[in-house]
């Protein structure tokens, strides 16, 4: 596979041609294995693999892709804001229509084409909206200075003193 300068390979690795399935006619399957590195499926999104075994069956009415495949995301804590690399299992079970009327994004096109793009940039998207932790007891950063505690654990500020005990202070002084 051809990897670019960036360190993606083409998202076309999505874009299968089932054109045989489409001749062959209803009830002929085939699978397919997916061992992808790096690829840039959207302009938002980017994945640090694509892994995992699809089923693709022709059906009167297209194609059904089903499957398990393992994507990874780097996102960042929901604490700390350091980079996690997360494997995330995305079940497919989707039928993509042939012929399509309507040129929905879940269907052949004519020369064949079955584009999974759209539905594991979707399911990327939806995995990586539900937050992450970098570990269990992530410490988070610092309300005053954004200083990470888990990379400086004995980080610490004085006590902001309430602007309305400051006289209560002075007295101790």
């Amino acid at each position: 596979m051809k990897q670019f300068a960036n360190g993606f390979v083409n998202n076309r690795v999505l874009k299968l041609n089932v054109g045989f399935l489409l001749g062959a006619g209803a009830g002929h399957h085939h699978e397919i294995g997916f061992d992808a590195p790096a690829v840039r499926v959207a302009d938002d999104v980017d994945l640090l693999y694509v892994r995992g075994q699809l089923r693709l069956s022709r059906t009167g009415e297209g194609v059904l892709a089903q499957g398990d495949l393992h994507i990874g995301l780097e996102t960042e804590c929901y604490r700390c804001l350091d980079v996690v690399h997360q494997d995330v299992l995305v079940v497919i079970e989707e039928l993509f229509a042939y012929p399509d009327p309507n040129g929905s994004e879940f269907s052949i096109t004519e020369d064949g084409t079955l584009d999974l793009t759209p539905l594991i940039r979707a399911e990327a998207l939806i995995a990586d909206d539900q937050g992450v932790l970098c570990r269990d007891l992530c410490a988070g950063l610092c309300p005053q200075c954004g200083a990470n505690f888990n990379h400086e654990p004995d980080h610490a500020h004085e006590a902001p003193i309430d602007p309305r005990m400051a006289k209560l202070q002075e007295l101790l002084k």
